[in-house]
């Protein structure tokens, strides 16, 4: 595996108050200041944030950032990418400073994704508070997990298991639906692709893991007081055995909130191999008083 985790997220909307809401009340994120003011920025750990909404007239995946651990480990990628033919952008000062980070590269995953590897997060060293949940599961691992909308799964997985040091720890595939599931570190997945999705959209959902089970309970129950979708209610997933839930987000795309993920600190622990159904139990729709007239 490489040394990468799943460091932030960039998201363009045009909901920006409506994720003030939905970001601070109902998932528990941390709302914190960043250098662009009429952007909204969230944290949920000691990194600077995780979670940069951009304003935007439509809904559109900015930017995937993965953190390498150093300077080094980042020029080592870059030189790997560009020795395979990728356009790889290294990153000015000024871009650096805007993302608070000391380093970073850009470039374009096959499927057309925006991804920018960096390092060097610039601390803030304030103390994160986060009283609607317990603490959030971080580290080594990154901030937790993103799903995209692919064409080709396998040009997908070939990249980033050639270029990047992706472990692919498991497929699914339905006939009108395939997915793979990625990680270059002990999170089971950071990385997951989807081809024959329905819809258009890139980013169809990302990750985060709570502390307790509790803390999962309590988000869904914000959820249903607050009337956000609860998509796919309380459900325990077969091969990385979170216990989740989903719920809709101001843009679309779905934010799952979960506990409990498979590690694996070895690959060789954890072979590769094919699911056949998303969950041992649950993920089904939750129908309210209000849905039902």
């Amino acid at each position: 595996m490489s040394n990468l985790s799943l460091g932030y997220i960039r998201v363009r909307t045009p909901n920006l108050d409506a994720w003030d809401t939905f970001g601070a009340e109902v998932l528990g994120f941390m709302p914190t200041g960043g250098p662009d003011e009429a952007s909204r920025y969230f944290r949920w750990d000691d990194h600077p944030y995780r979670l940069h909404l951009e304003p935007g007239d439509e809904p559109e995946l900015a930017a995937i950032g993965w953190e390498a651990a150093d300077d080094l480990a980042l020029d080592a990628l870059v030189d790997t990418l560009e020795a395979s033919g990728i356009n790889v952008t290294r990153g000015t000062d000024e871009e650096a400073a805007a993302r608070l980070v000391t380093g970073f590269a850009s470039f374009t995953d096959p499927a057309g994704a925006p991804v920018e590897i960096f390092c060097g997060p610039v601390f803030d060293h304030e103390r994160v508070i986060t009283p609607l949940v317990s603490g959030f599961v971080t580290g080594e691992m990154g901030f937790g997990h993103v799903v995209t909308s692919v064409e080709n799964l396998q040009d997908a997985v070939d990249f980033y298991r050639g270029h990047l040091g992706f472990h692919l720890r498991n497929t699914w595939d339905i006939g009108i639906m395939e997915m793979a599931f990625l990680s270059p570190n002990p999170r089971h997945h950071s990385l997951a692709f989807g081809a024959g999705m329905p819809g258009s959209d890139r980013l169809r959902h990302f990750m985060v893991e709570a502390a307790t089970i509790d803390d999962v309970g309590y988000a869904q129950d914000r959820c249903i007081d607050a009337g956000v979708p609860v998509i796919m209610g309380l459900g325990r997933h077969t091969n990385d055995h979170m216990l989740s839930f989903y719920c809709k987000s101001p843009d679309g795309f779905l934010v799952e909130f979960g506990w409990g993920g498979l590690q694996v600190d070895d690959p060789a622990d954890l072979p590769m191999h094919q699911i056949t159904k998303p969950s041992i139990w649950g993920h089904r729709p939750i129908l309210t008083n209000r849905d039902a007239g």
